[in-house]
């Protein structure tokens, strides 16, 4: 899906953050609806998300600052803020407390992206991020729906259900998503089960 003329200025300066992070050695890995719509999604949002870990958040914005980016550290304590211009970017440390790691940023494949390849996050990680924004303050169907739809076959149902499983938000969507034949709960506990029967064979 092409992307909106008003989101053109936007990828470029995704482009750059990644250029610049790939130039300081950093880990990291697109995320939100940038990396949806790098596996074929649609719906990008008007700014940018990278996932890094936290001990490198420090020494990217500074590296940031020294190419011309404005910085900002919000209070929330789990990310800080890039600006080129008006676009902003944010870099992301513990998306819905859980903080990044290595094995977070090896979730990973190396996609193009408007022609600049970089790490993007799993579509099974994407989704389980998508699911546990979700809280009383913060239920937006609308636009979980969509990303479900369009990475479904990308996605690993069984793990998104078993790392959700704490969220009545989280299960609720899975409801939605069994009664309108996008996945097929059925299907999903079939799949844990015999994943739990080998796991007790090989143990």
């Amino acid at each position: 899906m092409p992307l909106a003329e008003d989101q053109q200025p936007l990828i470029q300066t995704l482009k750059r953050v990644a250029y610049h992070l790939k130039q300081m050695g950093v880990p990291f890995a697109l995320a939100g609806s940038f990396a949806v719509y790098a596996r074929g999604g649609g719906g990008c949002d008007h700014d940018v998300d990278f996932l890094i870990k936290e001990e490198d958040a420090d020494r990217i914005l500074t590296g940031l600052v020294e190419v011309g980016f404005r910085a900002e550290i919000p209070p929330e304590g789990w990310l800080v803020k890039v600006y080129d211009e008006d676009r902003l970017v944010d870099l992301i440390f513990s998306p819905v407390q859980r903080p990044v790691t290595d094995e977070t940023l090896a979730d990973t494949d190396v996609l193009s992206v408007n022609a600049c390849h970089m790490p993007v996050l799993s579509a099974t990680e994407l989704m389980i991020h998508k699911l546990l924004s979700m809280g009383p303050h913060y239920c937006d169907l609308s636009k979980a729906l969509p990303v479900a739809q369009s990475m479904r076959e990308q996605i690993d149902w069984a793990r998104v259900e078993r790392e959700t499983a704490h969220s009545p938000y989280a299960q609720a969507f899975m409801v939605l998503l069994d009664r309108l034949n996008v996945v097929s709960l059925a299907g999903i506990s079939s799949a844990t089960e015999r994943r739990a029967q080998l796991k007790e064979v090989s143990g």
